[in-house]
C-alpha cells in the first residue's frame, strides 16, 4: 500500500489546481479509480465529482471533530429528541401541539445531519501532513504576508467540511487556497477577492 508521500508524488494530485476549477482533488480520485500513474489532463476529470467513489480529503483533526459530532448526535441528541417527541404526544391533540411539531422538526434536522456525516466519513481519506514536504499541498500550514499592508496570516489548507477561517483552517476550494496550491516559499500569488485583487508572498510552508 502506498503512503501519502508516494500518492502525492506519482501524479499531479494536490500539487496543482487545474484551469477548469475541478482541482487536484478530482485528479486524485481518477488516479485512484483507474490505479494508473499516467499524466492526467483537466478534461479527464470532469466526471469524477459525480462519482460514487469520490474520496474526501481530510486531516486527522477534521476527521476526529466530525466523528465526535456524529457520536454526540447519535448517542445524546437523537435519544433526547425521541424522548421529547414521546412526551409531546402525551399532551393530546397533535395538530395544535407546538412542542410536538418543534421536536419533530429538530428530529428531522438531526437525522439529516447524521446521514450527511456518515456519508462524509465513509468517503474520507485522511492525509497525514507529517508525511509530506515541499510545495504547498493539501494539509500544508502556510504563512503569507499581504504585500500591501504587511499583515501576516497563517492558514492550514483543509477539506471543505472541516474549514473554519476564523481558526485558520482554509477551505481547499477557496480562492486563496487555489492560488497557493503548488507554490513554494518566496513565491508571490494574486488572489481576486470581493474587495479587489490582493497579492501575497509565501513566507513559510510547513507540514506539522
Amino acid at each position: 500500500m502506498e503512503n501519502n508521500t508516494d500518492f502525492f508524488r506519482r501524479s499531479h494530485l494536490v500539487s496543482g489546481v487545474c484551469s477548469c476549477n475541478l482541482g487536484a482533488f478530482g485528479v486524485w480520485c481518477l488516479n485512484k479509480i483507474n490505479n494508473q500513474t499516467r499524466s492526467i489532463q483537466c478534461c479527464d476529470v470532469f466526471f469524477v465529482r459525480m462519482s460514487a467513489m469520490e474520496k474526501i480529503l481530510m486531516t486527522r483533526a477534521g476527521h476526529a471533530a466530525l466523528s465526535a459530532e456524529l457520536k454526540n448526535l447519535t448517542s445524546v441528541e437523537r435519544p433526547a429528541i425521541i424522548q421529547a417527541i414521546a412526551e409531546a404526544r402525551e399532551h393530546g391533540d397533535l395538530s395544535e401541539n407546538a412542542e410536538y411539531h418543534s421536536a419533530r422538526e429538530k428530529h428531522s434536522f438531526i437525522e439529516g445531519r447524521v446521514k450527511e456525516l456518515e456519508g462524509i466519513l465513509s468517503l474520507s481519506q485522511i492525509i497525514d501532513p507529517k508525511s509530506l514536504s515541499g510545495a504547498v499541498k493539501f494539509s500544508a500550514t502556510v504563512t503569507i504576508v499581504d504585500e500591501d499592508t504587511d499583515e501576516e496570516k497563517t492558514y492550514q489548507i483543509v477539506g471543505e467540511h472541516e474549514a473554519d477561517i476564523e481558526n485558520g483552517l482554509l477551505n481547499i476550494k477557496s480562492p486563496i487556497a487555489r492560488a497557493l496550491i503548488s507554490k513554494e516559499e518566496g513565491d508571490s500569488v494574486d488572489v481576486r477577492t470581493p474587495g479587489g485583487l490582493k497579492s501575497y508572498e509565501i513566507l513559510k510552508v510547513e507540514y506539522i
